[in-house]
């Protein structure tokens, strides 16, 4: 299993051709994308491989920044997720202006067609690509059946009633609903970091935090947290905090992780937290001692969460 980051005139290594290809942000990569990845699997039967095509950065950051929102993935963990759930290679296309520009009859041609090699095609039922999504399942059908690439439309994938989106996991995560997100993501949502230097408040309070920075992905609406953390791939019962802290008269939204039962140093270490449930939301206190209260109740109901999670 390979990625290859390339510019859309470039032909990737022969490994990454000849492959059944699908075209997408795939960001989250969510059960919805484990649906069609499954789809163009069975079109490449025994044998053929299966190469996701995605962009970086993502097409909205060029087109209109104001716009954009933090990813749920990097495009590294989505490679490493793609991979996971049945890719065979993952190409990575540097999002220019030139391309974002390409007519989608030149995008197929270019890109699908001659330096992919494509054997076949897999798109979900609302697939567009090209200049100003021009393009849809209808044209790819054509241009496939006018070059001999077989194309198939995965359908909507529904999940509990509702078609599964990468919007609708940013929807729950931003509600504070875990459960929803969870099982739209079909696993916990995950960010990474690397832990800074803090105002060091909470080891003078007797519950130590580490302050998590450089994380690139979507962070869940404010609250406290039971979450997993995983530090040298090992796993680790945590509560955190993302917010402000407004008993202490601070507004700047940071995210705290207190890691259950750990002693030592993790300056510099990076961090992976998967959120496991929701406990409350961000509250301004009375008192240090109301806050220590409340600390000493989440963390202990962090614990049975996670607990009943391993069971």
């Amino acid at each position: 299993m390979a990625v290859a980051t390339l510019r859309y005139h470039e032909t990737p290594p022969p490994e990454f051709r000849g492959g059944v290809v699908t075209v997408g942000n795939f960001d989250g990569v969510h059960e919805g994308h484990k649906a069609l990845i499954a789809a163009a699997r069975e079109m490449a039967g025994a044998g053929g491989k299966v190469v996701p095509v995605t962009f970086d950065p993502h097409p909205l950051q060029v087109l209109t920044p104001a716009k954009y929102q933090p990813p749920l993935t990097t495009v590294a963990e989505r490679a490493k997720l793609l991979h996971g759930i049945g890719a065979d290679h993952v190409v990575v296309l540097q999002t220019t202006p030139e391309l974002l520009a390409l007519s989608a009859e030149y995008f197929f041609e270019t890109i699908i067609q001659q330096a992919l090699d494509a054997r076949g095609m897999a798109e979900g039922f609302n697939f567009h690509f090209g200049k100003d999504r021009e393009g849809d399942n209808a044209l790819l059908r054509l241009l496939g059946g006018a070059t001999g690439i077989p194309f198939r439309e995965a359908p909507a994938f529904e999940l509990n009633g509702e078609t599964v989106s990468s919007s609708r996991v940013r929807e729950a995560l931003m509600a504070g609903d875990l459960e929803r997100a969870t099982n739209l993501l079909g696993r916990r949502h995950r960010i990474s970091g690397t832990v800074v230097e803090g105002a060091k408040r909470g080891r003078t309070l007797g519950w130590p935090t580490a302050n998590l920075g450089n994380v690139a992905t979507l962070l869940p609406v404010n609250g406290v947290y039971a979450v997993r953390v995983w530090l040298d791939g090992k796993p680790q019962m945590g509560a955190a905090n993302i917010g402000p802290n407004p008993t202490f008269g601070q507004n700047a939204r940071k995210v705290e992780v207190h890691v259950i039962n750990f002693t030592g140093d993790l300056y510099g270490q990076t961090m992976d937290v998967d959120f496991v449930g929701r406990l409350r939301a961000t509250q301004k206190f009375s008192s240090v001692d109301a806050l220590l209260g409340q600390m000493t109740l989440d963390i202990q109901r962090a614990k049975v969460l996670l607990s009943a999670e391993n069971q």
